[in-house]
């Protein structure tokens, strides 16, 4: 009974932090194996003594960091090398003509576009898909993107699909059913032992392999016959497309032709290649066999005669072609600059200890930052600085530098650990003169927003891009959160483009996500009374009894809050309790 309490509790609300969210779990799971085994004396040994040998069990499991299928034959393979073969290549060199040496980019922050360009990307190609991601949920826009690769696959198309194992669903792995294409193959980064959906065992190994698991992959890539690719901070899945009102994630595609594609590519080849990523059937022959596709295949059709029919209207809006079909033919320009390629080496974890030699995206990110003269603007929806982070700010100050911060508000935030983490850093950073502003859960307007008016109304608003703007002259893209998991446990995958046009566009999308109509401006006050509450908004700085106040507009009028915005007061009771916990290097 306990255990059964323990996983929906923590599951909403402690989020993804991984290795927090399996000790909690498997600390339940084990005691709840304990006591069952100990309140029995009276049942046979053959059933008491399986319980008491459950945590012994995992604990064996879990000494070594052995990685799943890791000598599984496999092809070591490349990026397709010829993309003026295709009709994307031939329109990409078209475009580069007059940009020899750059690339061109363009942002896409509308959720819809981003679906809507992977559908067409996938539609478009003719010898080559390459897919890397973090989560791709087999919801109802997932099936909608997977039914497009397959039946890319069907007209020849070589296709090669890398997940990073860290947040499946049940359900998910359906999509590990493509292997059993002869034009697809799916491999998994660093894939967890055990391969079922069950919370607590997999929080169980969380814990006793954490050295290795704990290690994932955040990167988010599509490459059409490298000559179009698609980065960013989205995954594929409808709260990530803007659709689904439960929940709506505000981020970015990047979407980009030229040289760059071909550095992408690279990066795509990099990790595929590497000994972490698994072919999917050395993990579960079952899942890849041809009854599996033939039983997916059928699924999938069904959920998109289904979804034809239905009101979104996904058909026709793939059909118009656009917005890839004004991209690629110059009717829709795009920002044309040199640009600089950051990302970490598939072994970050070995790099960070100093085990291995390789990339790191972090330093070129802070040298950036080091080097604004005038402004520096940050959107991050998980911003956990730490020490580095809170020199650079403070350094910036120093120089009379403005410093801005975009981040998710408690109610917004839907992962409450990471919120816990940040929380403690926001009365030092106001009073270093930094600008705090927090999303709304339901914004006033859709303006910055992504998506419609409408499903602003669920109330259901989060902040999921990761996007910088230096001195409104350079802009990082990518999937990189201001936080220690980005920073130090997670590969990350971004660019940052020299170019005035796309950092005034983000600009713009900055000062309509910040107005006061869509979030909170966060400010220092002083508490009217000395034993005030974090409640109500104390916090502790170097000023010491600093308090919070969040102000922000409704019906046209400002409005000012003492106590913390937040969904419920449980939800301020569950931050409240994470903020304790010495979790900042999980966050």
């Amino acid at each position: 009974m306990e255990a059964r309490f323990l996983a929906p509790l923590l599951r909403g609300y402690i989020g993804s932090a991984p290795l927090l969210r399996a000790c909690l779990l498997s600390v339940g799971l084990l005691r709840a194996c304990l006591l069952l085994a100990l309140s029995s004396r009276g049942w046979p040994h053959f059933i008491r003594w399986p319980l008491l040998a459950v945590p012994v069990l995992l604990a064996l499991q879990g000494c070594t960091t052995f990685v799943p299928g890791r000598d599984f034959p496999r092809e070591e393979t490349r990026a397709f090398n010829h993309p003026e073969q295709t009709s994307l290549g031939r329109q990409a060199a078209k475009l580069s003509l007059a940009h020899p040496g750059f690339s061109g980019f363009r942002l896409l922050n509308q959720g819809l576009d981003g679906f809507l360009a992977r559908v067409q990307m996938a539609n478009a190609a003719q010898r080559s898909l390459d897919l890397q991601y973090f989560i791709f949920r087999q919801d109802e826009s997932g099936v909608l993107v997977t039914d497009a690769v397959l039946r890319a696959a069907d007209r020849g198309v070589r296709v090669r699909v890398l997940l990073d194992d860290g947040e499946t669903r049940d359900g998910d792995e359906q999509l590990h059913a493509l292997d059993a294409h002869p034009n697809v193959e799916v491999r998994v980064f660093n894939p967890f032992a055990y391969r079922g959906h069950s919370f607590l065992v997999r929080g169980a190994e969380f814990v006793l392999r954490g050295g290795r698991v704990d290690f994932r992959m955040h990167n988010k890539l599509m490459v059409a016959d490298n000559a179009v690719a698609l980065s960013g901070g989205r995954n594929v899945g409808d709260q990530y497309f803007q659709i689904n009102p439960v929940s709506q994630l505000a981020d970015d595609d990047l979407l980009v032709v030229g040289p760059m594609v071909a550095q992408l590519s690279d990066t795509f080849d990099l990790f595929w290649n590497s000994p972490l990523s698994i072919p999917v059937a050395a993990l579960d022959k079952a899942a890849a066999s041809a009854e599996a596709l033939d039983a997916y295949r059928a699924s999938v059709a069904e959920r998109v005669a289904q979804r034809r029919a239905g009101e979104m209207g996904y058909a026709d809006r793939v059909a118009t072609g656009e917005p890839l079909r004004a991209l690629m033919s110059g009717k829709r320009p795009l920002a044309w600059a040199p640009a600089q390629l950051v990302y970490d080496s598939p072994d970050k974890a070995a790099i960070e200890k100093g085990e291995a030699v390789g990339r790191l995206m972090s330093p070129p990110i802070q040298r950036a930052a080091e080097g604004v003269r005038s402004e520096l603007l940050m959107v991050s929806p998980y911003f956990v600085p730490r020490g580095d982070g809170m020199e650079l700010f403070e350094g910036l100050r120093a120089k009379g530098v403005r410093v801005a911060v975009l981040t998710n508000s408690l109610e917004s935030n839907n992962v409450l650990a990471a919120q816990a983490g940040y929380m403690r850093y926001r009365v030092p950073l106001l009073e270093r003169g930094v600008e705090m502003y927090e999303l709304r859960a339901a914004p006033g307007n859709a303006r910055g927003s992504g998506q419609s008016a409408a499903l602003l109304r669920y109330g259901n608003y989060s902040l999921h891009a990761k996007l910088f703007v230096f001195d409104r002259k350079r802009v990082f893209v990518g999937s990189m959160n201001y936080d220690p998991r980005s920073l130090h446990l997670n590969t990350e995958l971004g660019v940052i483009i020299d170019s005035p046009e796309l950092a005034l566009e983000a600009v713009e999308r900055f000062a309509a996500m910040t107005s006061l109509a869509n979030s909170y401006k966060v400010v220092l006050t002083r508490p009217t009374k000395p034993d005030q509450s974090h409640a109500t908004g104390t916090e502790s700085g170097p000023g010491g009894g600093n308090s919070l106040a969040w102000l922000t507009e409704q019906d046209g009028r400002q409005v000012e809050y003492r106590v913390e915005p937040a969904k419920n007061s449980w939800q301020r009771m569950a931050v409240g309790l994470l903020r304790l916990l010495p979790i900042d290097d999980e966050l």
